[in-house]
C-alpha cells in the first residue's frame, strides 16, 4: 500500500512542472534584453503558473470541480509555455536540444495533469 501524499510538493507532476520552471528561468537569462518584457517575460510566468495551479489545485481537492478547474488552468499554463518553446527555437535563443528536452518535459506534465483530472475522484477527500 503506497502512503497517501499530503502536499502538492509530493506530487512528481508537481516537481516535475517546478524543475522546468526553474530550467526556463535559467536559459532565458541568456535572452536578448529587448526581449525582456515580451517573450522572457510571457515563457517565464507561463511556466510558473503551470506548479501554481498545481498546488492551488491540490489544496481545494475537497471541491471536485473546483480542482478539475485548476488542472485544467494547469495544462493551459504548460502549453502556453510550449507555445513560447517554440518561438524561443525560431528566434535562435534556445537550440534544438534543449527545445526538444523541454518540449518532451511539458508534454510529459500535460500527460499526468490529464490523467489526473479523468481519474479526479482518486485525489477527493
Amino acid at each position: 500500500m503506497t502512503e497517501k501524499i499530503k502536499t502538492h510538493r509530493e506530487l512528481k507532476v508537481f516537481q516535475l512542472s517546478f524543475e522546468a520552471g526553474m530550467e526556463i528561468f535559467r536559459i532565458t537569462k541568456s535572452f536578448p534584453k529587448e526581449e525582456n518584457y515580451s517573450l522572457t517575460d510571457q515563457i517565464r510566468r507561463s511556466s510558473r503558473s503551470v506548479s501554481g495551479n498545481i498546488a492551488e489545485g491540490f489544496r481545494k481537492k475537497r471541491y471536485p470541480k473546483v480542482f478539475v478547474s485548476k488542472l485544467s488552468d494547469a495544462e493551459g499554463e504548460a502549453a502556453e509555455t510550449q507555445v513560447w518553446l517554440d518561438y524561443s527555437l525560431e528566434c535562435n535563443y534556445i537550440n534544438k536540444e534543449t527545445y526538444i528536452l523541454l518540449n518532451d518535459k511539458y508534454d510529459h506534465i500535460l500527460a499526468m495533469l490529464m490523467n489526473m483530472s479523468n481519474k479526479s475522484e482518486n485525489w477527493a477527500y
